[in-house]
């Protein structure tokens, strides 16, 4: 799995981590749309925040993610973009792992520099990038994060990596972690 700041360029990596590996990415984002446009049960509940612009609430996250580490194509591994946000996601992604038969094999950290989030983020240019808001959603995030990554540091799952630099450098430090 890969974790990492908004614009830390994880779901980037994450992309090229799976196509490396050949395994598939998946990214809770994409979870959301897939259920929300196929009209699943999750998905009309998670509509309903999504569209009020509420995180979607920690069950229904869950249930998609267990529903899609179930299916055949993540039997040879997969990678993670999005979940786990918390600790308590975590724990609970261990215990999705676990009752599926499998374990994780590494959790990594892409990290980036307050100030380099702040500007990636608003270079993007998106509606949801703007100051006040790229301010709330890096306090969200640092709430949560260091007792992610203490998590995994604590399993020796965890790998840094500096997500600061050219995207092929940065590239090459994540690769480098799966010869």
């Amino acid at each position: 799995m890969l974790l990492g700041g908004p614009g830390s360029g994880k779901g980037t990596q994450a992309v090229r981590l799976a196509a490396h590996l050949g395994v598939p990415h998946i990214s809770t984002g994409d979870l959301f749309r897939d259920n929300v446009d196929r009209g699943t049960r999750l998905g009309e509940r998670a509509r309903r925040y999504i569209d009020a612009g509420e995180l979607v609430p920690d069950d229904i996250t869950r249930a998609m993610v267990r529903d899609r580490l179930a299916q055949p194509d993540t039997e040879r591994g997969f990678i993670l973009d999005g979940y786990p946000r918390t600790r308590t996601q975590a724990v609970a992604l261990d215990g999705i792992i676990a009752s599926l038969g499998r374990r994780l094999a590494a959790a990594i950290h892409v990290f980036v520099s307050d100030g380099e989030l702040r500007a990636r983020l608003s270079a993007r240019g998106r509606d949801d990038d703007d100051v006040n808001t790229v301010r709330t959603r890096l306090r969200t995030f640092h709430r949560y994060h260091g007792s992610l990554v203490e998590y995994y540091r604590q399993a020796g799952l965890l790998y840094d990596v500096d997500g600061e630099g050219e995207m092929e450098a940065v590239a090459a430090r994540v690769l480098g972690i799966f010869p």
